[in-house]
């Protein structure tokens, strides 16, 4: 029986009468014999009281200190490391940890642990244990994890102690310590994501690949449901000797977060932080192929999860191949005019511990130039100016890290022959490189075209265009400014309808002063000026609320304008775009509400000048087919039963009624047209409605609504966009992205796999003197002034995609344009904010 439920009951509030009347009071026949003697009084009661208090709280917490907190203060440090026995051949047993074999020599090792650990004083103290994990050949490969208990201030002295393991373990090699000969020692301490788990919690498999067969491994549940949270696992792949393991995921579905789930690879049998090769998580798509090949005949998977948004998980093939392989080779002599080179695997990840060496001989009488079309070199700890780890040399000169798109180029300016290094260290890999060659004319090398510092060749008229075309910025120094041209103070030229467009296009700023505002002064939304102290003074300066935005939040809302966001109980916020940013800005919550949208698979150029979309990456895209002439039209999916696309696409011509549902189809999932994956969903419609305010002429209020027959289910492959708040606000100069299968340059077909870029809004006045005047304030524009990265037919009615933060939200629909990626013609874009009430009236969304 609880203590509590004892004893006399007493309920608040009532009077004597109340007691429970089985209680019994005894009379007393003296009433002096039970008054109490006199004490030390109220005051020293409570003086007593309060020092005995005192005292078990001291007590208290000095238990608390010494049995909790100050094993609180110990830090659990563990490293692991490998040891060749060089007295010992490696026997079969050896793979199995349970068998004798494996336990007597274990047992060696960890005994000669021991005697290294003991040889320094703070390793000795502190060290809690050890266990051998696994064996390997060459002659006997022993793979160990150790594990102590250190005070938190002794971290730093206890890595520096285990540092000097392999210099201690060379200096006894020649004395047999536990009857065994020791070298290559190595150690390095375990990745801090992996402390959490002891000795014991690891959930170990292990394989061993067949000859001519293909192994599978994958994570604990896949498919058929997450993998399990709070976990941490182990794969120990093998090989026969002389040969290494290729390993390559099918699959590979991880939280988007490395800190939280991860799978790291080993060239090892043990997680030595030295011999990392790579760490992933988030989605990876099968057109980006993960590879990864050992250099010895062990690997291991490790994956680490924690305890939240577990994720369907991975499943890899591994297989072996011999060494010496052509899987394996790399360089060589090269001849010709032209050609490439490449990593080994490109584009897979390189192998650990290999040097390439190409020798390419072009004509005699031309010299070579090198231009790498791809660099991806990238390495923990790696400096881009040191290169000491992996890297690629040409003429003496070292290069590493990830590079820009050709921003590496090399010629021999006195020789037709050039030499290219490729090398790799022992530890991580990345997906390597790819390069052309050619043999250019030692005078001209860059023939009718401007050659820049870093040896690239760009056509002459894209000199001193205010575009960085180079890479370097050498083709826009030096340059003299002509009349309709900024005159920037760092030298640099840009166009004048760049002027006091709200983005720093000079870089210092030139071409944003001296604008509509002075110094000091803050532009409102209406182009008014106003002092930068009206900000978030409480009065409404600017005349349209806009020095009252992004303000600290007051208590009760503030007055509701244009520009502010009105939370679903009417009280407005001063927030600048608050919707789905994952932070709760409305007392009500509804700010946050309806925030299962404009998210894709990924962790995270049409489209003329873009590049192909990975599958998933823009599940809300969608392809509007009328047959049997196939993708007409794209659309943006904003629920399970609605689509947005522009007004223009359903416009009856001569022949076809496009304003009829029964004309079209929706494919829902599509990544390559007339590949019907599936993944993809096909949809009829039932009913379309375009704006009631289309311009024909001038494309104003470009806009139209389509209902599926029936409702989709949503999936990786299919989901809706976010749909923006009247009030979002999508300011000149933020990146957006372009998606769609239209024609990939003005007058060309269309694309057969899904194209994306990325784009630039443009200020609307800017755009309006660029097109001559026809932009209403329903469109938006964006674009690469340059040209080479547009829209174009096909991709009308498609979404115009604003990532914030893990969402992306539909800033506009493709609506028209001047030709396709011309120079200084922008794309036009229905702008979505302008119809976010139309929307809700029609759809409900």
């Amino acid at each position: 029986m609880d203590a509590m439920d004892t004893g006399l009951k007493y309920t608040p509030g009532r009077t004597d009468k109340d007691w429970d009347t089985s209680v019994q009071f005894l009379p007393a026949s003296d009433n002096k014999k039970l008054e109490k003697k006199r004490g030390p009084g109220k005051v020293g009661l409570i003086v007593i009281v309060v020092a005995v208090a005192a005292l078990v709280a001291l007590v208290t917490g000095l238990l608390l200190w010494h049995f909790r907190l100050r094993k609180d203060l110990q830090q659990k440090r563990m490293y692991s490391g490998s040891m060749r026995i060089t007295n010992q051949n490696f026997v079969d047993a050896y793979e199995d940890p349970n068998s004798p074999e494996f336990k007597a020599l274990a047992e060696q090792v960890t005994e000669q642990l021991r005697t290294l650990y003991a040889k320094d004083t703070l390793l000795d103290k502190h060290h809690v244990g050890s266990e051998v994990q696994a064996f390997s050949e060459g002659s006997v490969i022993a793979y160990y994890l150790s594990e102590f208990k250190v005070p938190a201030d002794q971290v730093a002295a206890l890595d520096r102690s285990m540092s000097s393991i392999p210099s201690l373990a060379a200096k006894s090699g020649k004395i047999a310590l536990g009857g065994l000969f020791v070298d290559n020692v190595t150690t390095a301490a375990v990745d801090a994501r992996m402390l959490s788990y002891s000795l014991n919690d690891v959930n170990k498999f292990s394989e061993h690949a067949k000859p001519n067969q293909i192994g599978q491994i994958m994570s604990p549940g896949f498919p058929d449901r997450p993998y399990p949270n709070n976990a941490f696992f182990q794969w120990q792949l093998r090989a026969d000797p002389q040969h290494f393991i290729e390993l390559q995921f099918d699959t590979l579905n991880l939280e988007g977060n490395c800190s939280n789930d991860f799978i790291k690879i080993y060239d090892s049998l043990v997680p030595i932080e030295t011999r990392a090769m790579q760490v992933f998580c988030g989605f990876h798509a099968h057109s980006q192929p993960l590879r990864l090949q050992s250099s010895r005949n062990v690997m291991l998977v490790t994956m680490a999860t924690n305890k939240k948004k577990n994720f369907p998980g991975f499943k890899a093939r591994y297989s072996q191949i011999q060494r010496g392989s052509r899987a394996q080779t790399c360089g060589g002599k090269v001849t010709g005019v032209s050609g490439l080179i490449s990593s080994p695997n490109y584009p897979s990840f390189y192998p650990l511990k290999t040097t390439c060496l190409w020798s390419i001989e072009v004509p005699e009488g031309k010299a070579v130039k090198v231009t790498f079309k791809k660099f991806l070199l990238s390495e923990p700890g790696q400096k881009s100016k040191d290169c000491q780890k992996d890297y690629v040399m040409i003429n003496g000169k070292k290069f590493c890290g990830e590079q820009p798109d050709k921003a590496i180029t090399e010629s021999s300016s006195t020789t037709n022959k050039m030499d290219v290094e490729f090398y790799s260290d022992s530890s991580y890999v990345d997906r390597g490189f790819e390069a052309a060659f050619e043999a250019i004319d030692m005078s001209d090398p860059c023939p009718r075209k401007f050659q820049c510092s870093n040896l690239l060749c760009v056509k002459s008229e894209l000199r001193c265009d205010g575009w960085n075309d180079c890479g370097d910025m050498s083709d826009e120094i030096g340059c003299v400014c002509g009349q309709n041209d900024i005159n920037c103070t760092n030298g640099l030229c840009k166009p004048m309808f760049w002027r006091c467009d709200g983005v720093n296009d000079c870089g210092d700023n030139t071409d944003e002063l001296n604008c509509a505002c002075k110094m000091g002064q803050l532009t409102c939304k209406n182009g008014k000026c106003v002092s930068e102290k009206s900000h978030c003074d409480g009065r409404d300066d600017c005349g349209d609320g806009s020095d009252e935005l992004d303000c600290p939040r007051a208590s009760g809302g503030i007055t509701c304008t244009e520009l502010t966001y009105k939370c679903k109980n009417n009280i407005c916020i001063s927030k600048v775009n608050p919707e789905c940013d994952g932070q709760r800005d409305c007392d009500d919550g509804s700010d946050e509400e309806n925030c299962d949208c404009g998210r894709n698979r990924f962790k995270s150029s049409r489209i003329v000048g873009g590049q192909n979309a990975e599958e998933g990456e823009f599940p809300w895209q969608v392809s509007l087919q009328v047959k049997p002439y196939g993708h007409v039209c794209g659309a943006s999916i904003i629920s399970p039963t609605w689509l947005v696309t522009a007004a223009h696409c359903v416009q009856d011509d001569s022949k076809i009624r496009f304003s009829q549902p029964g004309t079209w189809e929706a494919q829902l999932g599509l990544h390559t047209q007339r590949n019907i994956a599936s993944t993809v969903v096909k949809r009829t419609l039932k009913q379309i409605i375009p704006h009631p305010y289309y311009n024909t002429f001038t494309f104003d209020n470009d806009m139209a609504l389509m209902e599926l027959d029936s409702p989709v289910s949503f999936s990786d492959y299919i989901r809706p966009i976010c749909l923006p708040a009247a009030t979002h606000n999508f300011p000149a100069g933020d990146t957006v992205s372009i998606s769609g299968w239209g024609a990939t340059r003005e007058g060309g077909s269309a694309a057969m796999v899904l194209q994306k870029a990325e784009v630039r809004i443009i200020n609307s006045t800017v755009c309006n003197s660029l097109m001559a005047g026809q932009i209403t304030s329903r469109m938006l524009c964006a674009g690469v002034l340059k040209g080479g990265v547009d829209a174009c037919q096909g991709d009308s009615g498609g979404p115009l995609s604003s990532s914030v933060g893990q969402h992306a939200f539909l800033a506009g629909v493709v609506s028209w344009g001047d030709g396709c990626a011309r120079r200084d013609k922008p794309g036009i874009y229905t702008q979505v904010t302008k119809f976010r009430g139309w929307i809700k009236e029609k759809t409900g969304v």
